[in-house]
């Protein structure tokens, strides 16, 4: 393999250790346990533009158009950029401090007054024909996010100090409270935190949405959709019954780099391969490590749960309710257990909280992994991928045939 075609990984590699040894610099030099606004969130940003652009330039350059999945060709960067397209792409003030980041080719047909450009074959050509002629205005869409900022702000400012985090390695607390009121503190604890996120991702987003990006088509009603690169969806989020539609809705834009650079590329194990990227990514603190690795083992569970128990609850629509209630309780305290080591940061309390909790779910959701079996992800693909093909192959030999 010519050096040409992995410069990219040198590009993932690189950047990963630079963005690392400059997190590692700040953590344990100047402000361990701090919340500031440093330099290390841009270069978080910066870094999966680098890489994403990396990856894309590979995708077109150096690849087979039949060895691309349909993101990948919807991606593709087919011309090596110019050094301005470059640096605009990477160091565009709309997104320089708390992205959300995009791909180049979003960025560039943006930019070119073109937006749609290079989408509208992955929409069969069924956008209306007001969608290629102007776009709507984002007016409305960006008071409507703006308003969200101000709730989720507000709730956040005066609510989470009611409840805070570091109450559940509370010795006094531990040891006098039942531990099903545990369990609803942490909850409680932990969706106070969120609205913190929600404010800076979605002013992020409405600060793009109102230079004019983000806009994607419209919907079924005919309305505008500004989430081309919406970081989150908060319904979403609350009522999410599985570890998987969390995710698929939490720093939305996160997950497609991690999907786009690791996960559909990753040839053993991608799951584990994934969180990994994500804890280094996220930076030094060994909090993030203890909540990625317990991720990795509550993604299979969850995933070996879905697949072998929930055909059982799709018969009628009152044993599917039962189970999305059932569900959406697990999977909100699957979640919270899961990242309190990402809010509390360090070794001691993070383990002195598993503890506290007889690493129950960790424990639980291995041997459901163990007991309940998942196919590999590549028999499942393939699996899919001659069902396809089946079907397609019948309902060609209905077609009536014409001389």
């Amino acid at each position: 393999m010519s050096e040409a075609l992995i410069c990219f990984r040198y590009c993932l590699v690189f950047a990963l250790a630079y963005l690392s040894f400059c997190q590692i610099t700040r953590v344990y030099v100047f402000d361990y346990g701090m919340y500031s606004a440093d330099f290390t969130g841009p270069m978080m940003v910066i870094t999966q533009k680098i890489t994403s652009m990396a990856f894309e330039i590979h995708d077109g350059m150096a690849r087979k158009e039949d060895q691309l999945n349909q993101s990948q060709k919807l991606l593709a960067i087919r011309r090596m950029p110019s050094l301005l397209e470059y640096f605009s792409y990477n160091c565009n003030f709309m997104g320089i401090l708390a992205g959300p980041t995009c791909s180049y080719k979003d960025y560039i047909a943006f930019i070119e007054g073109k937006p749609f450009r290079h989408r509208e074959q992955e929409s069969n050509g069924r956008l209306q024909g007001k969608t290629r002629l102007n776009d709507p205005s984002p007016n409305m869409e960006v008071i409507r996010k703006l308003s969200t900022c101000f709730l989720s702000l507000l709730v956040f400012l005066s609510v989470c100090k009611v409840f805070p985090v570091e109450r559940n390695v509370d010795d006094d607390f531990i040891a006098t409270t039942p531990f099903y009121a545990q369990g609803v503190y942490l909850y409680l604890s932990m969706l106070t935190t969120r609205p913190k996120y929600y404010f800076v991702w979605t002013l992020a987003d409405a600060i793009n949405n109102a230079a004019g990006f983000g806009f994607n088509g419209y919907d079924s009603d005919g309305m505008p959709r500004w989430d081309l690169i919406s970081n989150l969806r908060i319904m979403n989020i609350e009522f999410a019954t599985s570890f998987k539609v969390f995710l698929d809705n939490w720093n939305i834009q996160t997950a497609h780099w991690l999907k786009r650079v690791c996960y559909e590329r990753c040839p053993y194990n991608p799951t584990a391969a994934t969180f990994l990227l994500s804890a280094m990514w996220h930076g030094a603190y060994p909090g993030y490590y203890l909540t990625f690795l317990t991720g990795i083992v509550v993604t299979l569970a969850a995933r070996a749960v879905r697949h072998n128990v929930r055909p059982y609850f799709l018969g009628s629509p009152v044993h599917k309710q039962v189970y999305d209630v059932i569900t959406w309780a697990s999977t909100q305290i699957a979640i919270c257990y899961t990242v309190v080591p990402f809010v509390l940061l360090s070794v001691g309390p993070s383990l002195k909280f598993y503890r506290s909790w007889y690493c129950s779910i960790h424990i639980g959701c291995v041997l459901l992994a163990i007991a309940l079996p998942v196919k590999p992800r590549h028999l499942r693909l393939k699996e899919q991928h001659s069902s396809v093909s089946t079907s397609t192959a019948s309902s060609d030999s209905q077609k009536p045939k014409t001389t």
